[in-house]
């Protein structure tokens, strides 16, 4: 089974922790400087919380959390096949993990993954700098 994901901006993370946590009656999952992440079992969604203090736009990104390489495959052999545009990272740290991932964006620059990870880090990846204007194009290194 695989997972929607939900990534917001949040201006203030300990209150959305707060939050979430008491609205779908669970745990943070992980929690670290300006992230958090929850894993609600149903309905089955993978919600991230990135603290941007003063972001008008409260949608980070979306996703599809997988559980296996082959699925992502699957993704990105139909985002090629029906013309669409995507990078694939494997191994890349993102979002305090190390992923296998493809990256694809709707016409209005929201940003979709397919992604697994591989294993927890310890750092975010590159330099957390989250996105104030929507993408327009797919960047080939970087994360979420």
């Amino acid at each position: 089974m695989n997972r929607l994901q939900l990534a917001l901006n949040v201006p203030d993370l300990e209150k959305a922790i707060d939050f979430y946590s008491r609205a779908f009656g669970i745990s943070v999952n992980k929690r670290k400087e300006r992230y958090a992440n929850f894993v609600i079992e149903d309905p089955a969604v993978k919600l991230v919380l990135f603290e941007v203090p003063g972001s008008a736009d409260r949608l980070n990104h979306l996703g599809v959390e997988v559980f296996d390489d082959a699925d992502i495959a699957k993704a990105g052999a139909r985002l090629e096949k029906n013309g669409l545009e995507q990078v694939k990272q494997d191994e890349e740290t993102c979002c305090f993990a190390t992923q296998n991932k493809v990256i694809t964006h709707a016409p209005d620059g929201t940003m979709w993954e397919w992604y697994r990870v591989l294993e927890d880090s310890d750092t975010f990846g590159n330099d957390f700098t989250p996105r104030k204007e929507p993408q327009k194009e797919v960047r080939a290194g970087g994360c979420c």
